[in-house]
């Protein structure tokens, strides 16, 4: 447990926190719950990346931290009509399905090794800048509603693509996957021995 992963626990924990201020319609506090959310996501990158923090933990809860956070801000979105349902059902099912593309590969014994596509990257900014212009336009009274409608679009395409990426890949993945040889075990010159029978004896030597 390192300061980035401390920091990102941080972030899951505010999850709840967000959510529950959101339900109680405190969008402004909430607005800058997820600020400081985005704020302490870039900060733990830095720190991991600048100090040589990185760990596979972290490799694990980072992207956690950030989908869980999303994801539950959309889904409240979703519920008081401030997001389309569809766009909502597009973000949380994108997910679903890759996390569940992962899980099979694990169960065949097919791991896929997951990397970042360039639309997903793309799609992830859209998701964020989304939720964010939605909380402060809610929150501060912006009037920032022709913004939220393109955006939403935008989104809404860039969440497609990346899913039909990433399902792509993952099925390539697994349709040109090969075992990898299993090693034969090296006789030793003890167990060659013990295949040998004494000299005198009828029986042939084993091998010959």
């Amino acid at each position: 447990m390192n300061i980035p992963n401390i920091i990102t626990l941080f972030r899951i924990f505010l999850v709840p926190l967000v959510v529950w201020l959101m339900l109680d319609g405190r969008m402004q506090t909430a607005f800058l719950l997820f600020v400081v959310a985005g704020l302490s996501d870039g900060l733990d990158g830095f720190l991991a990346k600048r100090y040589g923090w990185q760990t596979e933990l972290g490799a694990y809860l980072d992207p956690i931290a950030d989908k869980a956070l999303l994801v539950s801000i959309y889904v409240v979105l979703g519920l008081f009509s401030h997001l389309p349902v569809w766009l909502v059902l597009a973000v949380v099912s994108r997910d679903v399905l890759i996390v569940g593309a992962i899980l099979l590969s694990w169960v065949l014994a097919r791991p896929v090794p997951m990397r970042p596509l360039f639309i997903s990257k793309a799609n992830t900014v859209g998701q964020i800048m989304l939720a964010a212009i939605v909380l402060g336009n809610l929150g501060f009274a912006l009037g920032l509603q022709m913004t939220v409608t393109f955006l939403i679009w935008v989104t809404g395409g860039l969440t497609v693509l990346s899913a039909a990426a990433y399902l792509v890949t993952w099925l390539s993945y697994m349709a040109t996957y090969e075992e990898p040889p299993k090693e034969v075990p090296k006789r030793t010159r003890a167990s060659r021995r013990n295949t040998r029978t004494p000299r005198g004896s009828n029986e042939p030597v084993a091998g010959s």
